[in-house]
Parts: C-alpha cells; sequence; structure tokens
C-alpha cells in the first residue's frame, strides 16, 4: 500500500509514522507512507494556502489550488476531468468534521486500497471545490480538533494495521473489540491471584468449548453494558440472541 498525506505540518508525523506496527510495516515493504507540504503549491510568494470566504464570515478557508495542484504532483489522473481516468485503486480522503464517522468497518474498506491519500486541512474549513478531487469524507468523532493531522494518523494506524502480516498474531485482529460488532470480552494473564481478585476458572480448565462460550458470553454482556447501541446494529446469531435474551431477565 502506498500512502501519500498532504499537511501543512509534515512534522508532526515524524515519530508516530516511523514506530510500532506502522513502522515495522514500512521496514518491511508492506506500507510506503510520504508527507508533502502542500504550501510549496501556494500561489504566492508568501506561502499563503487559505484566504476568507467570500459573502463574509469568521474564519479562514484552504484554497482549492495548493490542494489540486499538489494532487497533480503525485498523480495527474486524480485531477482529470474525465472521472473515468481517476485511479479507481486510490481513495482521496479529506479529513472534516462534517465526514462520515470513522470506523472499523471503513478502516477494512481502506485496507484493501493500492493508494490511500489523506488531505489534513488547518483552518475554519475547505472551499467547496476541493471535494470535486475527494472519494471519501471522514470524520473521527463529534469534537474539533486543531487541524486534521491527528485524525489522519489515527485512520492510518487502524488501517495500516489490517495490512496482511503486518501484525505478528493475525487473529487477534479477528477478534478485537468491533471487528466482531462487539466488543471484546474480559482477558487475564499471570498472576492468577492479584490482591484476591483471581482468573475466573473457567479460563484454566482447559476446556477450549466452555472457554470460548464464556468469552462470547462476556463480549455480549459488555456490550450490553457500555455499548448497547452497536447490539442495535448487530445481527446477532441464534446462540447470541439466546444469550442477550437471558442476560436481559437478569
Amino acid at each position: 500500500m502506498k500512502i501519500d498525506v498532504l499537511s501543512l505540518f509534515p512534522h508532526m508525523f515524524t515519530g508516530a509514522m516511523d514506530e510500532s506496527i506502522i513502522g515495522k510495516a514500512q521496514e518491511r515493504g508492506l506500507v510506503s507512507i510520504d508527507v508533502h507540504d502542500f504550501r510549496d503549491y501556494a500561489g504566492n510568494k508568501h506561502g499563503h494556502v487559505d484566504d476568507t470566504p467570500y459573502g463574509g464570515g469568521a474564519g479562514m478557508l484552504l484554497q482549492v489550488e495548493p490542494i489540486y495542484e499538489q494532487l497533480k504532483a503525485i498523480d495527474p489522473r486524480l485531477v482529470s476531468d474525465d472521472l473515468a481516468e481517476r485511479p479507481s485503486d486510490t481513495r482521496v480522503i479529506l479529513m472534516d468534521p462534517a465526514g462520515e464517522t470513522y470506523s472499523q468497518k471503513k478502516a477494512e474498506t481502506l485496507s484493501h486500497a493500492e493508494h490511500l491519500i489523506f488531505i489534513c486541512g488547518h483552518y475554519e474549513g475547505y472551499d467547496e471545490r476541493i471535494r470535486d478531487y475527494v472519494t471519501d469524507e471522514i470524520s473521527i468523532g463529534d469534537f474539533i480538533l486543531t487541524g486534521g493531522e491527528l485524525a489522519a494518523m489515527c485512520v492510518i494506524d487502524s488501517t495500516v494495521r489490517l495490512i496482511e502480516q503486518a501484525v505478528g498474531n493475525e487473529e487477534s485482529i479477528v477478534s478485537e473489540s468491533y471487528s466482531t460488532g462487539l466488543l471484546e470480552y474480559p482477558q487475564y494473564t499471570r498472576p492468577r491471584d492479584f490482591r484476591g481478585k483471581t482468573v475466573p476458572d473457567v479460563l484454566l480448565s482447559g476446556n477450549h468449548q466452555k472457554i470460548a462460550d464464556w468469552r462470547e458470553e462476556q463480549a455480549i454482556k459488555r456490550t450490553m453494558e457500555r455499548r448497547p447501541d452497536l447490539l442495535a446494529k448487530q445481527s446477532l446469531t441464534e446462540k447470541q440472541q439466546e444469550i442477550y435474551n437471558r442476560l436481559s431477565r437478569k
């Protein structure tokens, strides 16, 4: 996978993109990440890439021209007026509070793309014409950040770790919270007894079916308690529905 990031503060990505799973994925050649300062394409000697909105209003808007020129430099097909000529294996992602709320399902979709491009704003908003070159608009939640850089890092991290061979134990990805539609069940490691708080006996039983059943029930219970909204979206199996009904009666 190739990832390009358009940012006015490229040094924010130093370190974050070079450590842990993302750093190892780059070392293994699974992903390449380039961060571009699109101020290089400012159409004035002062390097300004923002301007006041037509019609008045507070704040400044990110101009379309620097974004257009930076995308064109990455791949001229990205800004082709003929939509059919734009590369189908590339997603151009605008980090925007008004965008689609990010989810694990979206991360899984993005992980299958050959090329991801992130546009990070840093002002009041965007010139609407920037959206003409965008395939996805993403928000990581209902709150405001100073710019799109931190949000883009979250999306990159959650996407790269889904690339095959990026994570050592790929089974752990399948059972993680949100991947199954439920929150993850409680987990324990040594010591068995910590200040009187002990590991559930079933996890020490060696009975894999009982352990699997316990984990499934605990995942449903935790989701009911902490994120009941997830259950409303989830199609439960017959067995899971029985567990849900039993827990609901308690």
